[in-house]
């Protein structure tokens, strides 16, 4: 990607979290980029597209290119660890009144972004689970399919406005309940005890 461009993605997802989706305009994002509007609409053509990008740049990141060379020498657990350490991060950013105004405002784009946010976790958990069982940490009975399913329905759910607004819990404490729930269903009592040890140091 651009350098420029994802420059100018990263500041606007800090702009949208500080002022919301809702309230802020072309003219204030160039202004806060130290940009003239021209160049802005270089890269996008509008604020529907501007935020079309930068939710596929946050699907892009979500892939944790980064920590993959790592992968090689951890195992399903540890991988799971990793992840979820960076998923707790993420979510400390996320607003539930922007999630909220993008459901209302721009559903077209709320959609695909749980879409391609669903199909890209349900391919990390399917991976995660075959290399967990191939490993010995998890149980050989597990149904792959379901599981991964029933996993992205809850990380769906979790980000759902309703029911962010229903609970009196942080969602970083929503994910950190519904991860810990997660490993214990998959784990044997081999993965079980390296998994409580892990988390105990």
């Amino acid at each position: 990607m651009d350098e420029k461009l994802e420059r100018i993605l990263t500041e606007c997802f800090r702009l949208f979290k500080k002022y919301g989706l809702k309230s802020i305009s072309m003219d204030d994002i160039a202004r806060e980029l130290g940009i003239s509007k021209k160049t802005l609409y270089q890269y996008v053509s509008n604020k529907t597209e501007l935020i079309e990008q930068m939710l596929n740049h946050m699907v892009e990141k979500g892939n944790y290119e980064s920590l993959r060379e790592g992968f090689a020498t951890m195992n399903a657990i540890d991988i799971l660890l990793e992840v979820s350490k960076k998923v707790s991060a993420e979510i400390k950013d996320l607003n539930p009144s922007n999630m909220f105004d993008l459901q209302k405002f721009y559903p077209t784009l709320y959609h695909d972004f749980v879409i391609k946010k669903r199909d890209l976790i349900f391919r990390q958990i399917k991976e995660n689970f075959e290399r967990g069982i191939s490993e010995g940490l998890y149980r050989n009975d597990l149904d792959t399919e379901l599981v991964a399913r029933l996993y992205i329905k809850k990380l769906i759910d979790m980000h759902d406005p309703d029911f962010l607004s229903s609970v009196d819990f942080s969602v970083e404490k929503v994910f950190s309940v519904m991860f810990d729930n997660h490993i214990r269903g998959i784990a044997n009592l081999v993965g079980l005890t390296y998994y409580e040890k892990q988390i105990s140091i």
